[in-house]
């Protein structure tokens, strides 16, 4: 609540520079912050009475999303990049899937690796779980195991997060 938009009959004025004002009557802070050219900022409403202070609202708007960008600049984002194998993955196909791997995990992404069984493979989960573990070993050195593998339906999941 900024301005005219207070609608409490006295505040707690605080001054630009933080100084504590007192007690006022709100048409007697909405005086003071008019002679100063700012606004009057409700910053406590659940406080009584309310507290309010004296400052330029669009400049602190500014400065309050200009921090928020550059807060967000900072973020690093994770996304998940994901590898599918089969039980039956020949030893050219599975270097290859483990190259890529490597270079999902140096770029900071987290791995999902799976590996989906058709028909009677299903009956077969164990070779999927020592593909899985192979491929595990594979990336020790790039990469930890974050989630084992587990049965999901007709697919066997395993994530990988980076080390630091």
């Amino acid at each position: 609540m900024i301005n005219e938009g207070i609608r409490d009959k006295e505040v707690r004025l605080i001054d630009t520079d933080g100084t504590m004002l007192g007690i006022f009557p709100i048409k007697e802070a909405q005086k003071i912050a008019n002679s100063k050219n700012l606004d009057l900022v409700k910053i406590a409403p659940q406080a009584v009475p309310p507290v309010c202070k004296i400052m330029d609202y669009g400049k602190y708007m500014f400065e309050l999303s200009k921090r928020e960008k550059e807060a967000r600049k900072n973020q690093k984002v994770i996304s998940v990049k994901e590898i599918r194998l089969k039980p039956t993955t020949e030893e050219h196909d599975f270097n290859f899937k483990v190259r890529n791997a490597v270079k999902f995990l140096k770029d900071g992404d987290k791995v999902k690796v799976s590996i989906r069984f058709s028909g009677r493979q299903l009956n077969y989960t164990s070779l999927g779980k020592e593909v899985l573990d192979r491929f595990a070993e594979a990336l020790k050195d790039v990469g930890n195991v974050e989630k084992k593998p587990k049965l999901e339906g007709r697919s066997m999941v395993m994530v990988l997060n980076p080390k630091q």
